[in-house]
């Protein structure tokens, strides 16, 4: 068996980062919006798809380097982030080979994994979906396709530990069974739902829950051992 974190508001609480520098950039064109709302508003949008919808919604583009501005301040602060609580305990006690699947480049990565003494945890089996395999990000199933394959696992012998609409919705086109995770500090009402109706087939909010539910997957058709 074969256990795919997400790394983002999964291992590492960053999210809220993201989400925090997000709202305030955008408030301060004019575009009033909480680090909450926008979470909730947008989940399973991409960057492009939120700044259209922004742009259309305060009549005018958002300026050339908002992108990059918004990347330098949450990298910044992304060197200060903690982690997930209970994560460290769960990697003492898992057992199965794991690996992280993520949408991150491979830099960002490194810097919250070292910043939370994840990185020599997990290395090198670290996906970053845009730069490995056919380097379609989530929703697309290729990253996790692209681990097992790595591992020499098949899919429905994969459990994927996600937070997002998109990372179920692609792990679960994969052939993956997945646990949905709502224990981040960007959390928002209806989160679990969110996550069962992409299709995850439990949700957990603290990382104790997991060996329970890893072991009670075990016991169902198509996990192996």
């Amino acid at each position: 068996m074969l256990i795919i974190f997400d790394c983002d508001g999964v291992l590492v609480d960053s999210e809220i980062i993201s989400s925090d520098v997000t709202a305030r950039h955008f408030s301060e064109l004019g575009y009033a919006i909480t680090a909450a709302e926008l979470n909730e508003r947008f989940v399973g949008l991409t960057g492009p798809q939120i700044a259209a919808i922004v742009e259309e919604e305060i009549g005018r583009a958002l300026p050339d380097d908002f992108k990059a501005r918004c990347d330098a301040e949450i990298d910044q602060r992304l060197a200060a982030v903690k982690v997930i609580a209970g994560v460290h305990d769960l990697l003492d006690v898992l057992e199965e080979p794991r690996c992280i699947c993520s949408n991150s480049s491979s830099t960002r990565l490194k810097t919250t994994l070292s910043a939370t003494g994840l990185w020599d945890r997990f290395r090198p089996y670290v996906y970053s979906a845009p730069e490995v395999g056919t380097r379609r990000g989530k929703p697309a199933p290729d990253v996790f396709l692209h681990a097992a394959a790595a591992f020499g696992v098949a899919p429905a012998d994969t459990i994927v530990i996600e937070d997002s609409p998109p990372g179920v919705t692609g792990a679960v086109a994969a052939g993956m069974r997945v646990i949905g995770f709502v224990g981040g500090s960007h959390s928002w009402a209806g989160h679990a739902e969110t996550l069962m109706d992409a299709g995850a087939e439990t949700v957990v909010r603290r990382m104790t829950e997991v060996p329970a539910v890893v072991e009670a997957f075990r016991g169902w058709a198509g996990i192996g051992v």
